[in-house]
């Protein structure tokens, strides 16, 4: 299989030419019956050995944690780490392999933010900076990470922990700050969701990794978003109200509006799971309790795949309302 960034890498080795490439993209799009860069392509898995590699380095960097937790624990975190920055110099670097190098990533960011919280902890730091000071080990650390491999989840991985730090950090300074946390958060996702925004514009045609940073980006910024609303309106609440149902279904309709406009799916998939709660507490409400999830699902699932089969159209209608200034810096329509 072959990325739209390996066609972009033959165009610059001179194998093939841009008129070439862009046939191909033509054919294959006619084939799906869909443009090329309506398609929010990411790369997941490539093949089974993908798999195979995954266990195979989830058993070693586990046994490793494991024995180097017999030594001390914030020990095993850091080994964990470490292991997984010597694995992913061949399958990361070398191989280019994408769920193990999502993988990899994610054991050596997770094993330097535990190995930090572990050991600030043991040295008698306060339970909000220790995870703070932390965390920022991890975005530290995922910085370090994204400047040897390039892997496109660091980004978003390193600004996810670097929103968490900051809140923490902020606690720890001014404990008052936990009635703040909703609006410290939301400012964090705001600010993921600006820096998605300018990898999506520096690559409108999604043909190189950018697009896939973008689209991890847009997958963390929905919820630090979505979750400080929602929680503000009471969605997590036992209790439920219409006008509460209808602001999130306001809520959720604004989501949809630019998931088209800048037509990243993402944002609506990684804010779904919030309306799904909120309209089966809505309808336990009002005492349908067995089927309460059922019903919200069909409901929800309905208009989505609706949605979907006409993306293409509601993205021109939308478009259509967009200056030719706005509609330059979003995926062209085709």
């Amino acid at each position: 299989m072959y990325s739209d960034e390996d066609l972009v890498s033959a165009v610059e080795a001179g194998v093939f030419n841009n008129d070439t490439v862009d046939a191909f993209r033509a054919h294959v799009a006619v084939l799906r019956q869909t443009p090329a860069v309506d398609d929010e392509h990411f790369r997941f898995i490539t093949g089974f050995n993908d798999i195979f590699v995954v266990i195979a380095c989830a058993l070693l960097l586990i046994s490793v944690n494991w024995i180097g937790a017999a030594i001390a624990p914030w020990v095993g975190s850091f080994l964990q780490a470490a292991s997984a920055w010597a694995l992913a110099e061949y399958f990361a670097r070398v191989r280019r392999m994408a769920l193990p190098s999502i993988v990899l990533l994610l054991a050596f960011v997770g094993g330097a933010v535990l190995g930090g919280i572990i050991l600030l902890k043991n040295l008698g730091l306060a339970e909000e900076l220790g995870i703070g000071f932390g965390c920022a080990v991890g975005a530290g650390a995922a910085w370090l990470h994204w400047q040897r491999f390039k892997v496109p989840i660091t980004v978003a991985a390193g600004m996810a922990i670097l929103v968490l730090a900051a809140v923490m950090l902020f606690i720890g300074v001014i404990p008052a700050a936990k009635d703040w946390w909703a609006p410290i958060v939301f400012i964090g996702g705001v600010l993921v969701f600006i820096s998605a925004m300018a990898w999506d514009a520096s690559d409108t045609q999604r043909l190189t990794r950018r697009s896939d940073v973008a689209f991890w980006l847009h997958l963390v910024a929905a919820p630090l978003m979505v979750h400080p609303i929602f929680s503000l309106l009471g969605a997590f609440d036992h209790t439920m109200g219409l006008l509460t149902a209808l602001a999130i279904t306001l809520l959720y309709c604004c989501i949809a509006l630019v998931s088209l406009s800048i037509d990243r799916r993402a944002l609506m998939v990684s804010a779904l799971a919030y309306v799904l709660y909120a309209f089966n507490t809505l309808l336990q409400e009002y005492g349908i309790v067995s089927l309460s999830f059922a019903f919200a699902a069909l409901t929800i699932g309905g208009a989505l795949l609706l949605m979907s089969a006409f993306w293409h159209s509601c993205r021109a209608f939308v478009l259509g309302f967009y200056s030719e200034t706005i509609c330059q810096r979003l995926p062209p329509l085709q």
